[in-house]
């Protein structure tokens, strides 16, 4: 197959979502239909023994729910199909957003009862940043939930993107019959079942009387009059306008009872992008060019806890990657090779020989890496847009186990390498600040050290508002600045200056005082 045809059936897609809509659960039943599992995993069940794919981590088995991204690829039909689990916990979002870096389009999941929630929203905003396409389906209709039309109403005024809608439910709750596939003009009947599909009847008029047989004579009533309505108030689906992020098309269905997730995925994989263009800082990037590049988005720290491994996440933005060759590491300037590159499902890996553009690949990594890196094969490239934003809440981290020193200092530099959070370092006292978007991000910290590392740490309470990244073209005002704030000056991971301002005030104060100092919410800058 040639370079181009393989990169036109590359799929790569995020599920997003707020937690509890059903995002793990739909990943699981896309896998069930591209063959890449056999039995639909559940994130909680007390009668399904088998835990979600993607939720391969203790603690997300434990809590049912998912705080890192995974990835994982499949064959189905024709294509090539990457798909990204990302947590829907707010705690998480900064995972979240660094992943819609690397995707190219994006399956929004929305509870039929509660409608669109605050996280919904906060994801299509970066979604709407980077004009990426968007599908939503409508999960959980065998409950009772909203009316169908009052949802398409919210969808479009809360995420502020037009809707139309490719599939329709026949009821819903209780009385829940199926719905009729617009996209394919097919009927499906629901029954439930978790493991496998309900049957689907062709169906290109929906005045045949034919309809009441499946439906009744009631629903198939409604069926004709919702149609109707449909064509009356939405415009016919433009692929244009979903490509360029301006129309969401609509599913409906419940992902763990099966049902209305092979419509989604056969209309999915005909109108999704395969890999676009990227910008970097030097040029566009166009994915079929011959020449390799690719940028790190991610980095897991031990996927393996027998061998206490880092992976590095790289999204293959353009040409061939292939397995032992040599390839440029732009900011440490230097050429690697890499005898293991693996491919994904979830924590299960297998080493590959060759990725092409949109495929997701994992790397080794004893510490090389940097979430944002670009790896290329030769020329000067840099990918931008990965930032880390200022946390919000901050804690000390302290060592509960003095023999275990060592392993603690690992543990916590592999962990912050991932981007779950920062650590600071305060210049008065050199003691370790963690910073983070949700509390219970310390939680899943204290848990991985002391489980993966063999590690115990402690928190302590401190007092802070915001870090923010400062410089300024003025030495002897930065410096002047310093020596002033020196109780609240701290340095990142990197070295650079952090001011930790304790209250929205005395940052205010600051930035007034010290007009020719930058302070920065963002460590992109």
């Amino acid at each position: 197959m040639s370079l181009q045809s393989e990169i036109l059936r590359r799929r790569t897609f995020a599920i997003i979502s707020h937690p509890d809509a059903g995002k793990t659960t739909l990943t699981e039943k896309l896998l069930l239909f591209g063959g890449a599992i056999h039995v639909a995993g559940a994130v909680k069940s007390n009668k399904i023994k088998k835990t979600a794919t993607s939720d391969w981590m203790e603690i997300e088995k434990q809590r049912g729910i998912s705080v890192a991204t995974s990835v994982m690829g499949f064959e189905y039909r024709d294509y090539k199909i990457n798909i990204l689990d990302t947590p829907g916990h707010q705690d998480f979002a900064e995972d979240t957003y660094r992943t819609l870096t690397a995707v190219d389009s994006v399956i929004i999941v929305v509870d039929t009862a509660k409608g669109v929630e605050a996280q919904t929203r906060k994801l299509m905003e970066v979604c709407r940043m980077r004009n990426t396409p968007v599908m939503i389906f409508v999960n959980k209709m065998d409950r009772e939930g909203k009316d169908a039309f009052d949802l398409l109403d919210e969808l479009e005024a809360e995420l502020g993107i037009a809707v139309r809608p490719l599939s329709w439910p026949i009821n819903q709750g209780f009385s829940f019959k199926g719905v009729y596939n617009i996209y394919k003009e097919n009927l499906q009947l629901f029954t439930p079942n978790k493991q496998s599909i309900g049957e689907s009847v062709a169906f290109s008029d929906i005045n045949s009387p034919e309809l009441e047989k499946y439906v009744g004579e009631h629903n198939a009533v409604k069926l004709r009059e919702d149609m109707e309505l449909i064509n009356g108030v939405y415009s016919e689906f433009d692929n244009e306008k979903y490509l360029a992020g301006q129309l969401a098309p609509v599913f409906f269905g419940s992902a763990l009872n099966n049902f209305g997730v092979k419509e989604l995925l056969d209309c999915f994989v005909e109108i999704a992008p395969s890999p676009r263009p990227i910008q970097s800082q030097e040029r566009e990037v166009n994915p079929f060019e011959e020449a390799f590049s690719g940028f790190i988005f991610k980095i897991h720290a031990n996927m393996d806890p027998n061998h206490r491994s880092c992976i590095a996440f790289v999204k293959i933005c353009s040409g061939k990657f292939e397995r032992n060759v040599n390839y440029k590491h732009i900011r440490h300037g230097k050429m690697m090779r890499f005898s293991s590159p693996t491919a994904f499902m979830a924590q299960k890996k297998e080493t590959v020989d060759e990725a092409y553009a949109g495929d997701i690949v994992g790397l080794p990594d004893t510490g090389n890496f940097k979430i944002g890196d670009t790896l290329t094969g030769g020329e000067n490239l840099h990918f931008k847009g990965i930032p880390s934003f200022s946390p919000e809440m901050f804690k000390y981290i302290e060592n509960a186990d003095p023999m275990k020193t060592k392993q603690l200092d690992k543990g916590i530099n592999q962990l912050m390498d991932e981007g779950v959070a920062q650590l600071f370092t305060n210049q008065y006292n050199g003691r370790k600040i963690i910073g983070t978007v949700g509390q219970l991000q310390f939680e899943v910290i204290q848990y991985r050290l002391l489980h993966e590392y063999n590690a115990q740490c402690r928190w302590e309470p401190i007092s802070l508002y915001k870090a923010c990244w400062i410089e300024s073209d003025d030495a002897t005002e930065l410096d002047n600045f310093k020596k002033r704030k020196a109780q609240y000056m701290a340095k990142d991971k990197e070295g650079r200056d952090v001011f930790l301002a304790d209250s929205g005030y005395v940052l205010q104060m600051a930035q007034n005082d010290f007009k020719n100092i930058r302070f920065h919410f963002a460590s992109e800058f």
